[in-house]
Parts: C-alpha cells; structure tokens; sequence
C-alpha cells in the first residue's frame, strides 16, 4: 500500500508521517528531504516543485515494486497533483490519502519553532493556503495537536484496515 500524507505547513504531516512510516515498516519520502538532496539553493520555483514530485513518484514506485509498503509526506496543495499520483500509483498498489489539519495557532506556533525537518515558515504556509484546494474523493482527515499522536497512529491503522478489506 502507498499512504499520501497531505497537508499545510505545520499541519504536523512529517511528525507524523515519520512515526506512521515506522509503525508499517515502510519507505518514507519525505518532499523537503528529496528537496535538499536535488537542490543546493533552492528557489522553490514551479520548475524545481515538478522535479521533486516527480522524484517523490520515481521513488514510491521502485519502493512499491520492490515490496515495500509507501509512505509519501508532502504538502499536495492541488487536486491536479494529488490525482497525477493516484493515476501513476494504483496501477501498482493500493493508494490511501491522509490529510493533516490543525488550527491555525496551533501551526504558527509549530512554524516558529521550526526544526530541520521543514524549510516552510508562516509566510509560507499563508502562501500555500491560498493555492490550497480541497481534497477531493474518499480520505482520512486528521486533527493533528501538539499531543495526540498515539491516537493518530491507532485512528490511521483501524482506517487502513477497514480499507484494505473492503
């Protein structure tokens, strides 16, 4: 299976996506990391975003061929990039969308203590919100808080669950 975590900046998608990663024995691709392995200064440009997102794809899908579970942490801000994903990966595994919220102080506060695993600061995710369209089709969401991942993490596996039997 290939779980989308998606999401604004500070939304607590790469916390939790990390732990999700680990909880299935899954590869992790995470969009800042293939960013900063590809691109010494990036300019976050829309030509740069294609490169990365295409690596992210290249990479789910030699992990899903080689049998590995996937897990994919990026923002996916529109239905256009989120659908590319899901037409490239369902035609070798199960493909699930986890989409991270939380409220809009709890994230500037996250942003303003940001660590390594993000480049995104509070501009950035007012500037993301405004591209940001709405997921569409069925999904998971989560409300991610500052002390609530243990819940997450069971919420998400009964989800998975329920869907890889159906």
């Amino acid at each position: 299976m290939i779980v989308i975590i998606t999401g604004l900046p500070g939304s607590g998608k790469t916390y939790f996506a990390g732990r999700l990663a680990q909880m299935l024995s899954a590869a992790y691709i995470n969009s800042d990391k293939v960013r900063r392995e590809l691109l010494v200064l990036p300019a976050y440009s829309c030509e740069e975003k294609i490169l990365v997102y295409d690596e992210m794809l290249k990479r789910a899908i030699q992990a899903s061929e080689h049998g590995k579970e996937v897990v994919i942490d990026a923002t996916f801000c529109t239905n256009a990039l989120r659908k590319k994903f899901t037409n490239e990966l369902q035609k070798i595994s199960d493909v699930f969308f986890i989409e991270m919220v939380a409220d809009e102080d709890v994230i500037k506060e996250r942003l303003m203590q940001r660590s390594n695993d993000s480049d995104a600061d509070f501009n950035v995710y007012k500037s993301v919100k405004k591209l940001w369209e709405p997921v569409s089709g069925s999904h998971l969401v989560l409300r991610s808080t500052n002390d609530n991942i243990n819940d997450l993490l069971e919420e998400t596996a009964d989800y998975l669950f329920i869907e890889m039997t159906k």
